[in-house]
């Protein structure tokens, strides 16, 4: 077997991997298949901080030689992507991937949740002024929102975040990441004279928390603007 260098490796297995992998991960099989196939002392002992300076590096020398190619860290490991000013060649390959839009009281509501969460429907519908279950419910349905435990409150109402899928959909490695995330947590929010209401949990029947979701979900979310509606825009009843 010829000798191969850590840095073909690494570049190696981000192509091929389908999931974003950890540097740990990378590091782990680097030493246990040269312990088995190739005895070598550097690559038996490599470590997840040289994987992380390969990484670097290689970042580096695609952008030297204006590479279509990026290696980016998201929530859950690194990942190999093309630059983004080759998606619309890119997208020719794929005529039949539609992406699916959100509406725009989804994306507020989406936005409500990922600056403010954990949150109540109610807090919600308390910043929005209008029934959200429909938009809720979508947000859910498309793996972007989750259940994130109970409120400490009278009823016990639901708490909602924002799930790993919404990170790999943003491309952020985690909600800090978010524009002026920490100005727009201190902002002063109105706040629903009660937290408990009729109907105030939804019908999630065979709906997990945000974690189990996350895997089983389709990958070709787009956050696009449509011109849809509210399911119901009427006023919020207190």
């Amino acid at each position: 077997m010829p000798k191969i260098k850590l840095n073909q490796i690494v570049e190696a297995m981000l192509f091929a991997s389908k999931e974003p992998i950890t540097t740990k991960t990378i590091a782990k099989i680097i030493r246990k298949v040269s312990k088995r196939e190739v005895p070598d002392d550097k690559l038996c002992s490599v470590n997840a901080k040289e994987v992380e300076k390969v990484v670097d590096t290689l970042n580096r020398s695609y952008q030297k030689k204006s590479s279509p190619y990026i290696i980016e860290e998201r929530s859950n490991g690194w990942s190999l992507f093309t630059r983004i000013e080759y998606g619309v060649y890119l997208r020719e390959l794929f005529p039949d991937l539609k992406p699916t839009r959100l509406s725009a009281p989804a994306l507020e509501t989406l936005a409500i949740v990922a600056y403010r969460q954990p949150i109540t429907k109610a807090a919600i519908e308390a910043v929005r002024g209008v029934n959200v279950d429909g938009v809720l419910q979508s947000l859910i349905e498309r793996g972007l929102v989750g259940i994130g435990g109970r409120a400490d409150l009278p009823g016990k109402p639901f708490l909602y975040e924002t799930s790993k899928n919404f990170l790999e959909h943003f491309g952020i490695k985690n909600v800090d990441d978010l524009p002026n995330a920490s100005e727009l947590r201190q902002v002063e929010l109105p706040q629903p004279e009660a937290e408990v209401v009729d109907g105030e949990q939804l019908p999630l029947s065979g709906v997990s928390s945000s974690d189990d979701r996350d895997s089983n979900e389709n990958d070709d979310v787009s956050v696009e603007v449509s011109e849809e509606k509210d399911d119901d825009n009427t006023p919020t009843k207190e």
